[in-house]
This record gives C-alpha cells, structure tokens and sequence, in this order.
C-alpha cells in the first residue's frame, strides 16, 4: 500500500452544507470551488489529490537544492507531472528536506498550500498532512478555517469571483482563468446542476444554451450561448493540452481539463 494512503469516500450534501452554513454564503459556492481545484480530494489509489510546487520548495529551502536536484527545486514553477506521479516529486523532495517538501505541495479536495498550514488550523505541517489523508471531511474543514482566516469568506459570500481568486490562487490567478471558472461553476450549481459525478452536459459544435454559456466562460471567451468554430478550436486547445482525444466534443474528460 502506498505512503499517505487514507480514507477516500466522498463529501455528502451535508458536509457541504454544513461549510456554507459556518463561512456564511451559498452552498452553491463551496462546491465551486471544490470542482474548479480538484472536483474530489484523492487519486484513485487512495492517496490525497496533490501538486508539488518546486518553486516553493525552493523558498522553503533557500535554493539549497537548486543544482543537485534541479526538478524539484527551481526559483520558478513548472515541472508538472500530474496525478499520483506528483508523489514521485514529492518523494524526492522529502529525500531532501521532509518538513520543506511537505509545505511545498498543496493537498485534498481544496488544495490547500502545506505551508499555509496554520491558517487551516494546524500547529504544523505533519499534522496538517496527517489531517489530509483522513479524509475529505478534514480537508473540506481545513478549506472553512482557511477561508475564515484568510478573511476571504467576504469574497465568498458575495461571489466576487476575481476578489476570491486572486486571495486564494494568488496574484497570477486570471493566468489560469480560475475566476471564469469559478463562476462558471457557481452557476452550474446554483441552478441546480446535478450532484454526480460528471455534472456537466456533453455538449458539441452546433449546441446552444445555458450550459454552452458556462463552457464558454470557462474557456475565457464571449458567453453567446452558441457553440461555434471558435468554441470548438478553443476546446481542441485544452483537449491537446490535456492529451485527450481532439475531437471537439466537450465530455467528462474535458470537463475536467477545462475546469481544472
């Protein structure tokens, strides 16, 4: 069984409503968020969802690392794998210097930074990760205490969705279109989109409607409802970027990539 193995099972409505009811806006908007940073807190194999930021790792280290194990220290991000291989990275990392790497990748269904681990509640970064692999009811408990702290619970409440991005994903955040695709995602929600697994419509050129608005949000384009050539070229952008099969047709899979 691999390292950091824990307890998968998924976020029921009422844990979700029962985080909207303590930071005091929609439940529409918790799982928003939830879909946009990882839409579930674990790889298939048990371990917590996780992305290693060698950048951080080289704030947390002073660059110590730097020319010995350039892949996962570097003054700037990039060198993504993906998927449980993050594991990989992070492995190689704690080799290093186990508390930096720790701090250095974020976890669970809201990704949240190990660094900012006392902002969500944890006296130090071990037992923040060992929260984190408990389950997703931590995790989704760590994300209230965070928001809370971070004094970004106005931003959610209100539904400011840039205010909310740019406190939550940092300066660069519109880089990666995380408030088009929070909104986005709200106002799937908050229609009352389904609680499944895959929530979204496969939807292909020639579609129009509501839910070719959210797309087109999410893509960062014009919201005019009608699933044209532009819409699609731009799906074939995300779908080539992601490794899926580009064929303009927007299902599960590329929902995922879209949004994430």
């Amino acid at each position: 069984m691999p390292a950091f193995t824990g307890n998968p099972a998924p976020l029921v409505d009422a844990d979700f409503e029962r985080a909207a009811k303590s930071i005091g806006c929609t439940v529409a908007a918790v799982r928003a968020v939830n879909d946009v940073e990882s839409r579930g807190g674990f790889f298939a194999d048990g371990r917590p969802k996780i992305l290693f930021e060698r950048h951080i790792f080289h704030r947390q280290t002073g660059g110590r690392f730097d020319a010995s194990h350039p892949k996962i220290s570097n003054s700037s991000s990039g060198g993504y794998i993906g998927g449980p291989a993050e594991y990989d990275r992070l492995a190689e990392a704690i080799g290093c210097d186990r508390t930096a790497a720790l701090k250095s990748a974020s976890w669970g269904a809201f990704q949240i930074m190990g660094f900012n681990h006392k902002a969500a509640g944890f006296a130090d970064v071990e037992s923040f990760v060992a929260a984190m692999i408990s389950g997703q009811g931590a995790q989704l408990d760590a994300f209230v205490k965070f928001v809370k702290s971070s004094g970004l619970d106005d931003e959610l409440i209100r539904k400011d969705w840039a205010g909310f991005a740019r406190g939550y994903n940092g300066e660069e955040y519109a880089k990666n279109k995380y408030d088009t695709k929070l909104a986005a995602a709200f106002a799937l929600h908050n229609a009352g989109g389904p609680r499944t697994e895959s929530p979204h419509p496969v939807l292909r050129m020639g579609d129009k409607g509501a839910d070719v608005k959210l797309l087109q949000a999410a893509l960062g384009l014009k919201a005019d409802g009608d699933f044209g050539p532009a819409t699609k070229a731009a799906v074939i952008k995300v779908q080539k970027a992601a490794g899926l099969y580009q064929d303009g047709i927007v299902g599960q899979q590329t929902w995922n990539a879209i949004l994430h």
